[in-house]
């Protein structure tokens, strides 16, 4: 039985527009449009579920307007860890 190539055609087309069903997966595509790292999409989808969106986005501005970061996303994502690290320990010494 042959697959028709319209119908092939078809499937990828619709593999390349994007199905946003909720608000972390709408977070985690607009960082990675903005960091122009669109092939970790799923890995700030994830950030979003666990981490607050507006500090994300923000974050996510501020290292793009930077010119001289090579690899927007790893910069990000190393200054996010510091930052997580910096709270953990800030809350940790309060108890």
């Amino acid at each position: 039985m042959a697959i028709d190539p319209e119908y092939i055609k078809t499937i990828r087309e619709r593999s390349k527009k994007n199905r946003v069903y909720s608000k972390h997966q709408s977070v985690g595509l607009m960082l990675s449009y903005i960091l122009s790292d669109e092939d970790h999409k799923s890995l700030y989808m994830k950030l979003a579920k666990s981490h607050d969106e507006t500090r994300l986005l923000s974050l996510a501005k501020d290292i793009s307007e930077k010119k001289n970061i090579k690899n927007k996303g790893a910069y990000f994502m190393k200054v996010l860890s510091l930052n997580d690290h910096e709270a953990q320990n800030h809350t940790s010494h309060k108890a």
